[in-house]
């Protein structure tokens, strides 16, 4: 559904009126959601600033050239990246107020800020200075939200800090058009296992097979079409009830269509089966008889011919599995019937647990495979009428968070997407006030896309993702609900 708002708030007929009521001036975000490229900041104005005893500059430097940023003094800027893993003391704080602001009024609209912090500081003060960084970023987001733009923040242990080959992957995001909708949001690096280039001809996914559950349509439809975009095989999964839309898309993206119900008992079994290589061996047997007469002789000869065919299915296992079906069931703790609280806990958690067990039970997931459950900023801040949701959705957060400590030695990570207001159908049919307080309470003033959220799974299912598992990445604008 259209945000006339936003339509109003950027057009020079009425832009004036909306600023003379006083009215939220959201601004048009520049979103990049086309397949990975190898040099993904070309032509981006890039300013990289780093506090003394900073670890992460030289690395820094190296991975922004390799993904072709254009070296920037000036504004205005189209990403800032800024080294605060050095300070360890009150006083060096005060570069924040020095340098970087005067490095803030050069953003262009729609720039990205990326800080890094210490993740290993050493001493109480150092540590609490590493932490002021992520109290001064969200702040930061905040303030630069009124211009499109959005402010990030990665804590480096200095193993990573060091490492180009580490940061890439988190530079592409974080400084490109990729992560228009998030903001204000912090992750953790570690040293990555198993990574790859992140680009080979073809796309980033090329071989790979995905998974996509919930794919008819919404987040789970763009989320398909991005890891095909970037050339992964992609089994979409709905419900029988979605045949037909869960079909045309499968045609539409060269994949395969999966109709089931993912609560059954033999769910994990049926996704087993749909992405492991089966072997079938059919064997055909001729026989020709041939009769030759001579003057004296009449010779009969019998050939007999044997042919076996071999047929070997395109898949092998799972690379990349997004856990995205899921449903509510709406309503105050004392109201909810049963049927309401139990129907969400087996869709939105049980099924998901369910299903891991057997794809590890049956050794389904590959090496380095990639993991991605949604939850949502309802898991992080609670919402009313909606304990059985929250409840199934925080509990994915703490799923994500063992799992990947027991899948790390395959180099396999597991994280969840924290979506906030995402513009579909869902949201569409809400009440029109409703609509509107979910679309403005966040820093960028605005609901996000279903491409927002299919770009922060295609980030994390990249091979040069490998140093964040185990985390939530919230896909919000910097919702003002939650952390």
């Amino acid at each position: 559904m259209a945000d006339t708002l936003l339509q109003l708030a950027n057009h020079p007929f009425s832009a004036p009126l909306v600023r003379a009521l006083g009215l939220p001036q959201p601004k048009v975000l520049r979103r990049s959601q086309g397949t990975f490229l190898s040099k993904e900041l070309a032509g981006r104005a890039t300013l990289l600033l780093a506090a003394p005893g900073g670890l992460a500059e030289a690395a820094c430097r190296a991975a922004l050239t390799d993904l072709g940023a254009q070296a920037a003094t000036t504004g205005p800027l189209h990403a800032l990246v800024i080294d605060l893993t050095g300070l360890a003391s009150v006083d060096d704080l005060n570069y924040l107020h020095g340098t970087a602001r005067a490095a803030i009024g050069q953003l262009a609209s729609s720039a990205r800020v990326l800080l890094l912090a210490s993740a290993d500081a050493q001493g109480v003060e150092a540590a609490a200075c590493a932490r002021a960084v992520e109290g001064f970023t969200r702040a930061l987001a905040k303030e630069v939200g009124r211009r499109g733009a959005t402010a990030n923040l990665l804590y480096l242990p200095a193993e990573v800090a060091s490492s180009a080959a580490n940061l890439t992957g988190a530079l592409a995001f974080f400084c490109s058009d990729r992560s228009a909708y998030v903001s204000g949001q912090a992750l953790r690096l570690q040293p990555g296992r198993g990574m790859a280039s992140p680009v080979q001809p073809g796309g980033a996914f090329v071989g790979k097979t995905a998974v996509v559950t919930g794919a008819a349509g919404g987040i789970g439809a763009a989320t398909a079409r991005r890891l095909a975009a970037d050339g992964a095989r992609v089994l979409c999964v709905d419900v029988p009830q979605a045949q037909a839309a869960l079909s045309s898309l499968a045609a539409e993206l060269k994949g395969q269509a999966l109709a089931l119900d993912i609560t059954a008992p033999d769910a994990g079994a049926k996704l087993v089966a749909a992405t492991t290589t089966t072997t079938t061996t059919a064997t055909t047997t001729a026989t020709t008889t041939a009769t030759a007469t001579t003057t004296a002789t009449t010779t009969t000869t019998t050939t007999t011919t044997t042919t076996t065919t071999t047929t070997t299915a395109a898949t092998s296992g799972i690379d990349i599995l997004i856990h995205n079906a899921g449903i509510t069931r709406d309503r105050t703790l004392q109201r909810m019937s049963d049927a309401e609280w139990h129907s969400v806990m087996n869709v939105n958690l049980r099924a998901v647990i369910n299903i891991d067990r057997a794809l590890d039970a049956a050794g389904a997931l590959n090496a380095n495979a990639r993991e991605v459950c949604l939850a949502s900023i309802s898991g992080i801040a609670g919402n009313a009428g909606q304990t059985n949701y929250s409840a199934s959705k925080a509990a994915l957060i703490g799923h994500v968070q063992a799992r990947s400590v027991a899948l790390q030695a395959r180099g396999i990570t597991v994280n969840a997407v924290a979506p906030g207001f995402i513009e579909t159908a869902m949201t569409g049919r809400m009440p029109m006030m409703i609509r509107e307080a979910g679309r403005r309470l966040n820093a960028l003033s605005q609901g996000g896309q279903p491409g927002d959220v299919a770009e922060a799974i295609a980030f994390l299912a990249r091979g040069d993702a490998s140093g964040v598992s185990g985390q939530t990445l919230r896909v919000c604008g910097q919702s003002l609900l939650g952390a």
